[in-house]
């Protein structure tokens, strides 16, 4: 079951308890206990008194607010490794209504180079993230590993590789480059092992082209489409936490506190 799911089942529940024991249980142990004042709340009465305010701020924040995730992927390396924790901004793209993902309060739209988390289109109850490539209308090439878009070449510059939580892939096929994307500067990795796959693709309106930044590592728009407008979580924003589990376990002390690019 979905988490936000659960936690509103658990609102409704906890909170249609207080209510009813507000205004017809409280009266029942009043009439049955006379004078005595000291007369124990039922176990499930209590319980709901305690939890109903820690599920409806856990809630609110989650659905408003911000949402923490989990990398369980190499596929955006090297900006996010396997076992990072992240937090994901869930208003930066306009106020959504929870469980239903409706968007009622407009505030911006995602742009390009943001990394944004989003419900597979194939499996809305799986979460992904990638980098958006390609907003509504623009046309996006992809040949050669290297990115156009709107005609206009992307900007690329050979970098170093640094380490990465990666032991499964040999840093000596792996390049790494600086792509400027409009305002966004981040590391990209090709694999010089793989064929990189050529497309051409024109953005619908209210969809988006994502890619990840481990080019040749990635389940992206190349293979199953555009992300439609309905199924955005948020904008990736922050490392709170990151558990080295590629290299055994432990804390990754390096990561923590890392703004997402």
């Amino acid at each position: 079951m979905d988490f936000a799911l659960a936690l509103f089942i658990a609102l409704i529940v906890s909170g249609a308890i207080i209510y009813w024991d507000r205004f017809f249980g409280a009266q029942r142990r009043a009439s049955r206990a006379g004078a005595d004042s000291t007369a124990k709340l039922p176990w499930l009465v209590e319980y709901s008194r305690a939890f109903f305010p820690v599920i409806l701020v856990v809630f609110l924040l989650r659905s408003f607010v911000v949402e923490p995730f989990r990398i369980p992927s190499g596929s955006m390396l090297p900006s996010l490794y396997i076992g990072d924790f992240i937090l994901v901004s869930k208003f930066q793209y306009g106020i959504r209504l929870p469980i239903i993902n409706t968007r009622v309060i407009p505030i911006a739209e995602p742009e390009r180079g943001d990394v944004m988390v989003f419900r597979f289109p194939r499996d809305s109850a799986t979460n992904f993230i990638k980098r958006v490539i390609g907003i509504p209308g623009d046309v996006v090439t992809y040949r050669g590993k290297r990115l156009a878009i709107n005609g206009h070449p992307v900007t690329t510059e050979q970098t170093d590789l640094t380490s990465w939580s990666d032991s499964n892939q040999p840093t000596d096929q792996m390049v790494g480059f600086f792509e400027t994307i409009d305002d966004s500067v981040h590391t990209i990795l090709t694999d010089g092992r793989r064929q990189g796959r050529s497309i051409r693709v024109v953005v619908p309106p209210g969809q988006y082209f994502v890619m990840g930044d481990n080019r040749d590592h990635s389940n992206d728009s190349r293979y199953w489409g555009f992300v439609p407008e309905s199924h955005i979580v948020g904008k990736a924003f922050f490392v709170w936490f990151s558990w080295d589990t590629p290299g055994g376990g432990g804390v990754n002390w390096g990561r923590l506190g890392t703004v997402i690019h």
